[in-house]
């Protein structure tokens, strides 16, 4: 009977465990580093990498080459493993190896190295948020604020991003570490321009805290008016939890009544979803809205009775004329 090699995974995991004992038994029992290496090499000879691939024999084989006092060979191992992987776009496997290949080379001391390794892998997935960090938190380690933040400029402007909100954390966050307040302030206000996002209001908001309450308030009070402007009652309501909290710790009071007197009146309701069928939600009741409310009635009520006043108008002039004839 002709055997046919299974081209999936799942059945080749434990023929891997299988092929990793090999390489465990000929290290620690036979004391054979060379044939450990041979062990692993000819397993990722075995592996059709174009279908998919195993990161972890990959960093075990570059590992094992390291302890035989073969540095270079390690190296050509992982720069091998990161081409075939590229190829094939089997990105979840070819992050654990870069990662792996970072960390060796980093513990080692090869900063030029890692730098290589990182522009390559931005290279390879320019989205990924988390390497844009790594890269930038490398460089701040070392000192090298200026290329730090010019990673993290080059990072935000990426057109597609997995996480863009935390690689702006992370740029936020490493300003406040340098005490660059301006910065931080200047970068809030950019993010705002990309996203009205009630956590970046909060956030922001939270931060001017820690040094002027009343700048606090003021960001606070405009992202409550921009989430109102668009219509989000939910985020208005976070907003408003988060600006209480804030005055119940710092403020008074006084500003602590100020919002409570905007925060809503929730209002259960209902809406059809389908034909003679109904669901209950929760609807919000803002003051101010209430206000606006009363205010266009006001001016439509003031609108009629200048239509009604112009009408009669027109009534007496026409009734004048007829008496003059």
């Amino acid at each position: 009977m002709k055997h046919v090699a299974v081209q999936e995974k799942f059945f080749w995991k434990r023929y891997i465990y299988l092929w990793i004992n090999y390489a465990i038994f000929e290290e620690l029992e036979c004391d054979d580093l060379s044939r450990t290496c041979d062990v692993y090499l000819s397993c990722l000879d075995l592996i059709p990498h174009s279908l998919f691939s195993f990161s972890k024999i990959w960093i075990y084989c570059a590992k094992a080459h390291i302890r035989a006092n073969k540095l270079s060979e390690c190296r050509k191992i992982f720069g091998k493993g990161i081409g075939i992987l590229s190829k094939s776009n089997l990105f979840p496997e070819l992050k654990k190896v870069i990662e792996a290949y970072l960390s060796i080379e980093l513990s080692l001391g090869e900063v030029e190295r890692c730098r290589q390794i990182h522009l390559k892998y931005l290279e390879l997935i320019p989205q990924h948020s988390e390497e844009w960090t790594n890269f930038a938190q490398l460089e701040a380690n070392l000192g090298e604020t200026d290329r730090a933040r010019a990673i993290f400029e080059i990072g935000i402007s990426q057109d597609e991003l997995d996480m863009p909100e935390a690689l702006w954390k992370a740029y936020i966050d490493f300003e406040i570490g340098e005490g660059e307040l301006d910065n931080v302030r200047t970068l809030y206000k950019r993010l705002l321009e990309r996203t009205s996002h009630v956590k970046v209001w909060i956030s922001f908001a939270q931060f001017e805290g820690l040094n002027d309450l009343e700048l606090a308030r003021g960001v606070f009070q405009k992202g409550y008016d921009s989430l109102r402007d668009n219509g989000l009652k939910e985020e208005r309501v976070l907003l408003l939890d988060a600006w209480r909290v804030f005055e119940k710790s710092k403020g008074t009071s006084a500003t602590v009544a100020e919002v409570e007197r905007k925060m809503p009146r929730r209002v259960k309701r209902k809406r059809m979803v389908a034909e003679n069928e109904y669901e209950e939600y929760f609807d919000y009741h803002f003051p101010d809205d209430r206000d606006e409310a009363a205010g266009s009635l006001k001016i439509l009520e003031m609108a009629t009775k200048w239509k009604a006043q112009i009408g009669k108008d027109d009534s007496d002039s026409d009734d004048s004329d007829s008496d003059n004839e």
